[in-house]
């Protein structure tokens, strides 16, 4: 159990910067991909060298990079804390407007901006762990941006505690703050020297105690169909339509066990993410994730036998099957640094909380980070029902997330 004593930040600046507009564009060609995500960036900055963080800057991408330097005569690892500025497409995230239900009873939560908007108790079970605690949720016009905000405020918490109490010895800490993580390019231009961490954390997880060390990998797939034109007047025996025939390769997907909406736990899925076009071309865009590469492959084979199967009718027509790389299961990488999921899960043990170890069904800019040299594997930061207006997040469970990161310095100092 913890003995130190805080007094906390995090629920102050959390509230201040969800109403920060940081929504990113997976359309955009920019980096960031939008610039109000700098609007946020700008602030963490100006507070961080408030604090004393001398070097923290925001640079041309949106990213936020500082260091709190070592008060040890200890060689430790240099370790990194890193959260993301941006919050999800899927919802608005402009005009944020938080609520803070005080001293939670049970029960629904009706959200007052939109009544239709409610978080209900028996449809968010890690509700029933937060009785007597101070929920935060927004009016239920946009989302709450506790993903990834949350981690940002108990990184900046931990980072002002830090230089409160010159006491408490660790090793360098570097703090990293990312933009476009929402859209899968979180640390596209990440710069990890002048970052100089050994290893690191993201602070990006759900319920209070949990750790996670294995993501999903993930691969894009294309699929671009070359129909056959023909005046609709005079079509008959001639046209071949290139939106029905990705119509039909959609239909002909697995009804059960290998989409989102049917799998769980460490199932993984293809899934339909656009779908555009004309009589002439149409272009089928995918996501497919498992936990294993082979697992990838198999999805992805299905997959193209379902398109060579649907061609077979339209035998004019042609196609292009194109697959990307994404990210990979960052356990690969962490299972070589056992001590770095170690640490994590004895940091949590002594902020009072009982350990989880579990795996993420997406990824995190530590599954990239971690095959970029930088072991991350994932510490939560109490965020719920993140992508949605019914999105919540608890103050206990965020000040714990920060006593977490302290406790991690600490043990990483203890054991250097």
């Amino acid at each position: 159990m913890s003995s130190l004593s805080f007094s906390h930040t995090v629920t102050e600046r959390f509230l201040r910067y969800v109403t920060i507009d940081t929504q990113s564009d997976p359309a955009s060609p920019h980096s960031p991909s939008t610039e109000k995500q700098k609007d946020l960036g700008r602030v963490l900055a100006a507070e961080l060298k408030a604090m004393g963080v001398a070097d923290a800057h925001l640079d041309e991408y949106g990213y936020v990079y500082g260091t709190i330097p070592a008060n040890t005569d200890k060689k430790v690892p240099v370790i990194c804390f890193c959260s993301h500025m941006d919050t999800s497409p899927d919802v608005t995230g402009k005009g944020v407007k938080p609520q803070v239900v005080k001293n939670y009873r049970g029960g629904d939560i009706i959200l007052p901006g939109d009544t239709s908007q409610v978080i209900r108790f028996n449809e968010h079970p890690a509700l029933k762990n937060q009785i007597g605690n101070d929920i935060i949720t927004t009016d239920g016009t946009t989302l709450l941006g506790a993903d990834n905000k949350a981690g940002v405020a108990e990184i900046m918490d931990a980072a002002h505690f830090f230089l409160n109490n010159p006491d408490v010895k660790h090793g360098t800490i570097k703090i990293l703050f990312t933009p476009d993580e929402e859209i899968g390019r979180g640390v596209d231009n990440v710069d990890l020297k002048k970052l100089g961490a050994d290893f690191g954390y993201t602070m990006d997880g759900e319920s209070a105690g949990c750790v996670e060390d294995e993501t999903f990998s993930a691969d894009g797939a294309t699929i671009t169909i070359n129909g056959v034109s023909a005046h609709p007047g005079y079509a008959k025996g001639k046209m071949e339509h290139a939106i029905k025939i990705a119509a039909a390769i959609v239909e002909r997907l697995p009804k059960e066990g290998c989409s989102p909406e049917t799998t769980s736990g460490k199932q993984g899925f293809l899934h339909p993410i656009g779908i555009e076009g004309a009589l002439e071309q149409a272009t089928l865009s995918f996501i497919v994730r498992d936990f294993t590469e082979e697992g990838l492959k198999e999805k992805e084979a299905l997959l193209e036998d379902i398109v060579k199967d649907v061609m077979k009718d339209y035998p004019r027509s042609t196609y292009t099957f194109e697959v990307k790389e994404q990210y990979r299961n960052m356990k690969q990488v962490i299972d070589r640094h056992p001590h770095v999921l170690e640490y994590a899960i004895e940091a949590i043990r002594r902020a009072g909380l009982r350990p989880m170890r579990t795996a993420i069904r997406g990824g995190t800019d530590g599954s990239r980070l971690s095959f970029m040299g930088l072991p991350c594997p994932n510490i939560f930061a109490g965020e719920h029902a993140f992508h949605s207006r019914l999105e919540w997040v608890s103050r206990q469970d965020m000040e714990k997330a920060v006593e977490t990161i302290v406790h991690l310095a600490m043990i990483w100092e203890e054991k250097a």
